[in-house]
């Protein structure tokens, strides 16, 4: 049976992540869980999927660097794949990806998030883990704008996960590495396409922030993703993220641009049909604008749990309405 057959056979609904290891056994994450499958993969079946899904310049990278993302779809189901080399020999971590575009509301996003759709210029963060669903909170958003408002969205991805197909928006997907040498350069570009929307898939370095900044300054919005826990500690990771001579210019960039930071965490459902997020949510009003500004970050919290009425929240509130809706069971 070839690989991508066994593949299809090993992804079964709960299961979220492949792990396939030259000589090892196969293993699976499900319902957030590692479990060990019965079957192996050979050096020879993962030279076979390179070969196929890896165009020459990710199979550059991987001889060269250890290492290549890409993504791919197997009758129907779509993957997003990073090839890998290590001591024991080569692996590839296949993680699913929704087979269509999900609905905001499919997803539980809160209402505040749902702003977002609507929002004509400003910055979006979508934080979290690895793993904790921030791809597809994105995706969801910008399917929601492309079917509600006529503009332009462009987006910048490594690789390119979700494929948009333009409806009341035009929809322009570049994938770093193959359609611009980095986010930055790809970023720089898009200034120059009539953007009216721009998803960054990932904010890297000060460049490519510095960039961010600048477009949701001038009359776009900018939707990208960090991987940290917490509005305050997002905030502070863009600020330190600069040379200590320029922290103040970008404290007051990101107060005037910042319109929503959410940090999702993903939890097992209550039924056992895959997993949902819970949501920490950070509104923009003026109280966080001066705390921004000011470089008090450290007093986010004490707004979040205060700041119900403006669509705030913690995450342990994000988790207790998930726990309430019947959605999840307790958290361990």
């Amino acid at each position: 049976m070839k690989i991508e057959q066994r593949i299809k056979t090993w992804l079964t609904v709960s299961v979220s992540d492949l792990h396939l290891h030259s000589g090892h056994a196969v293993v699976v994450r499900d319902q957030g869980a590692i479990r060990h499958l019965a079957e192996s993969v050979s050096p020879e079946d993962l030279a076979e999927l390179g070969q196929r899904y890896l165009d020459a310049r990710q199979q550059a990278r991987l001889a060269t660097q250890g290492d290549a993302d890409t993504a791919f779809s197997l009758d129907g189901i779509r993957l997003r794949a990073n090839f890998y080399r290590s001591d024991t020999g080569s692996g590839c971590a296949l993680r699913r990806l929704a087979e269509q575009i999900p609905d905001p509301q499919d997803l539980h996003l809160p209402a505040a998030a749902l702003g977002v759709i609507n929002e004509t210029q400003g910055l979006v963060l979508v934080t979290g883990p690895t793993g904790s669903g921030k791809t597809t909170t994105l995706a969801a958003l910008l399917g929601a704008i492309n079917r509600q408002r006529a503009c332009h969205i462009l987006t910048l991805e490594d690789p390119i996960e979700y494929l948009h197909t333009s409806a009341h928006s035009l929809v322009t997907q570049r994938q770093i590495g193959r359609d611009a040498a980095t986010f930055a350069e790809g970023l720089r570009a898009a200034l120059r396409e009539d953007p009216d929307v721009i998803l960054v898939g990932e904010m890297r370095d000060p460049e490519t922030m510095q960039l961010a900044l600048t477009a949701a300054e001038t009359g776009h919005l900018v939707l990208t993703t960090l991987h940290t826990s917490g509005a305050a500690n997002s905030v502070n990771r863009i600020i330190d993220g600069f040379p200590a001579g320029q922290q103040n210019q970008v404290r007051a960039q990101l107060a005037q641009s910042l319109r929503i930071v959410l940090t999702q965490r993903l939890f097992p459902r209550a039924d056992g049909n895959g997993r949902v997020a819970a949501f920490e949510v950070m509104t923009c009003n003026n109280a966080i604008r001066n705390l921004i500004r000011e470089g008090k970050t450290h007093q986010i919290e004490s707004v979040l749990q205060t700041g119900r009425e403006a669509g705030m929240q913690t995450l342990e509130v994000g988790i207790s309405e998930r726990m309430t809706a019947g959605l999840i069971s307790r958290p361990a």
